[in-house]
C-alpha cells in the first residue's frame, strides 16, 4: 500500500476549481464553469490578469489519474459478488460500498473483504445500528 504510493507521486497541477467569468459580480451567475463566447471577452482572449480557462494542460498524469492519496483507486461495490472482482486487484483497487446498501449487507461485504484482503474505504459506515442489536 505505502510502497505503491511512493512509487507514483500524485501531482495535482491545480486544486482549486475553475469558476465562471463574473460569477463573483452577479448572484444570478452560478460559479460552475462555462466557456466565455463573447467577441470582446477578455477571459476568452486570455488577457493577462484574468481568470484561467480549463485546458488539456491541467490534466493529471495517466498513471495517477483517479488515484486516492493512499495509492488505491475506487471501485464501487453494491453486493458481495461485486467484491469478488477485486480478488486479483486488491493491491491497486479499494472497494467503496455504495450509499444505498443496507447495514446488514455492509457487514457481510466487510467480512468478505477481510477474507479477500481487500481494503474497504468506508467500512465504518452504518455500523452503530448493527452493534446495538
Amino acid at each position: 500500500m505505502d510502497v505503491f504510493s511512493r512509487k507514483h507521486v500524485i501531482v495535482k497541477k491545480r486544486t482549486n476549481k475553475f469558476t465562471r467569468h463574473q460569477c463573483d459580480r452577479y448572484k444570478k451567475i452560478d460559479a460552475s464553469w462555462r466557456k466565455p463566447k463573447g467577441i470582446d471577452n477578455r477571459v476568452r482572449r486570455r488577457f493577462k490578469g484574468q481568470i484561467a480557462m480549463p485546458s488539456i494542460g491541467y490534466g493529471s498524469n495517466a498513471n495517477t489519474k483517479h488515484m486516492l492519496p493512499n495509492g488505491f483507486r475506487k471501485f464501487l461495490v453494491s453486493n458481495v459478488s461485486d467484491l469478488d472482482l477485486l480478488l486479483m486487484h486488491n493491491r491497486s483497487y479499494a472497494a467503496e460500498i455504495a450509499h444505498n446498501v443496507s447495514s446488514k449487507k455492509r457487514v457481510a461485504i466487510v467480512e468478505r473483504a477481510l477474507q479477500l484482503d481487500v481494503k474497504v474505504i468506508n467500512a465504518g459506515g452504518r455500523v452503530r445500528a448493527a452493534e446495538s442489536e
